[in-house]
Parts: C-alpha cells; sequence; structure tokens
C-alpha cells in the first residue's frame, strides 16, 4: 500500500489540524486564576485536559444531538462546580464559542496546501457548524476543502460509526470515490483510529506530543488491538513529505 494509492484525505480537526490543548487551556485561564497556587491544574494542565475529556466524551456519549458548544459550557461548568468557583454567563458562552480562537499547528497549513496538490481535503470534526466556521475563517482561512462534516450535520459524535458511514456516504454521492480512496488522518486513538479499524477504513496516525501521548488523543499502550493505522507522522508537515517524496519517486 502506498500513500499514492488515495484520492481523499479526511481529517479530524481538533487535536490534529488546530491545537485543541492549547486553546483549550487558554480559554480556561479565567477559570484558573481562581485556583490556588499550588493547585494540580496549574502544576500540571494535563491532568485538566484528561478530565475534560473524560466529561465531554460521556456528555457527546450520552446527548448526541447536543451542539458541541453546549458540551464546551457544560465541561466548564462542571469544572467549576467540583473547584467552589462561582462564574458568570458570560464568561461560560465565551468558553462555548472559543473554538474559532484556537490556533492551528505551526505544520498545518503548510502542510495541508502541499498535500491539496494531490488529495481532495474532507473534514470530519466532532463541532458545531457556528465554531468551526469560525476556524475556517481564521486559521485556516488559507485552505480551501472539498467538505466540510460535523456532528451538527449527522447528530452524533465520533466514535460513532454513524459519523463515518455519513462521510463514507457523501464521498461517494459528491465525488464518485470508495472507501479505499480514502485515508483518514487524525489524532485521537479513540475518537478516530479504533472505529477505523472496526470498519475497515485505512489510517494514519498524527502523534503529536511526547510519544503520542496526550490528553484529548489518548495513549497507544491502552489501544492494544484496537486500532490498525498504517502511517504514523509526528505532524502534518511530515506527513505531507513524506507524500511529496511518494508521488515524486
Amino acid at each position: 500500500m502506498s500513500l499514492t494509492d488515495f484520492k481523499v484525505l479526511s481529517f479530524d480537526c481538533y487535536g490534529t489540524l488546530i491545537d485543541w490543548e492549547s486553546g483549550i487551556l487558554a480559554a480556561f485561564q479565567p477559570l484558573l486564576d481562581h485556583l490556588p497556587p499550588n493547585h494540580l491544574y496549574l502544576s500540571n494542565p494535563q491532568a485538566l485536559i484528561s478530565f475534560l475529556n473524560s466529561i465531554q466524551a460521556a456528555l457527546e456519549m450520552e446527548n448526541p444531538n447536543m451542539l458541541y458548544k453546549d458540551i464546551l459550557i457544560a465541561c466548564y461548568n462542571k469544572v467549576a462546580q467540583n473547584e467552589g468557583i462561582e462564574t458568570t454567563e458570560e464568561e461560560r458562552n465565551k468558553f462555548g464559542k472559543s473554538v474559532g480562537s484556537w490556533p492551528a499547528f505551526s505544520d498545518t497549513v503548510d502542510g495541508l496546501l502541499r498535500l491539496k496538490k494531490h488529495y481532495k481535503l474532507i473534514i470530519l470534526s466532532n463541532v458545531d457548524r457556528e465554531n468551526i466556521s469560525k476556524t475556517l475563517s481564521g486559521p485556516l482561512r488559507a485552505v480551501k476543502f472539498d467538505a466540510i462534516h460535523t456532528a451538527q450535520d449527522i447528530g452524533s459524535y465520533k466514535p460513532a460509526h454513524a459519523n463515518f458511514f455519513y462521510l463514507l456516504d457523501n464521498l461517494k454521492h459528491d465525488f464518485g470515490f470508495d472507501k479505499d480512496e480514502l485515508l483518514h488522518t487524525a489524532k485521537s486513538l479513540p475518537a478516530d483510529h479504533v472505529p477505523a479499524k472496526q470498519l475497515g477504513l485505512t489510517s494514519a496516525w498524527i502523534s503529536r506530543g511526547h510519544d503520542g501521548v496526550s490528553g484529548m488523543g489518548g495513549d497507544l499502550k491502552d489501544f492494544d488491538g484496537k486500532v490498525a493505522y498504517k502511517w504514523r507522522f509526528p505532524s502534518i508537515g511530515a506527513m505531507a513529505d513524506a507524500v511529496e517524496k511518494a508521488f515524486s519517486s
């Protein structure tokens, strides 16, 4: 199997293209300012990321039709309540709509522009239309995607198989491509690579972070036998390097 075998790349957005962790921590700052200097979340931000990710995943599973901005607000409320911190409606709403301010990774835009020369690009994201529109007109404005599919469009959140069936149905209907012509590209092991293996999708792991471990993307040792990605790259930029080499050989 070669990287030249595919016609389309589908991407998770937040955590893969956009720096979800840095963005979410910056958005949490008003709440973090209320914590004592020795608090775990200040000395170890990954503890907050991991806790937030567990709350978010549970909410998405229990409330598949809930908008992502409302999922974020509920997460913010949960953390605040756990710490005994009072928050305002304005503060909560700002957090829920903070997605568009989250930055792209430094390699993302250049990498996507290079990948665009060889593939159609699609986003399959666990987010709502309002928030992703801000990302597309903000940090990713230089990239023209061929399709955008959100949890709001589908009515469920990854890792639900319905999200991937929606992707494949639209891939066939809109572009005439089949599953074996698609390479799904993502950071998150539980949200993307587990269902990819279950559904027989070829995937590439963007293993950002130290040895690929992160609060939102999972730890590879916890998914032994549950994922089967064909390629592993540390970044979108590194993936673009490998693609260019494959197409030039």
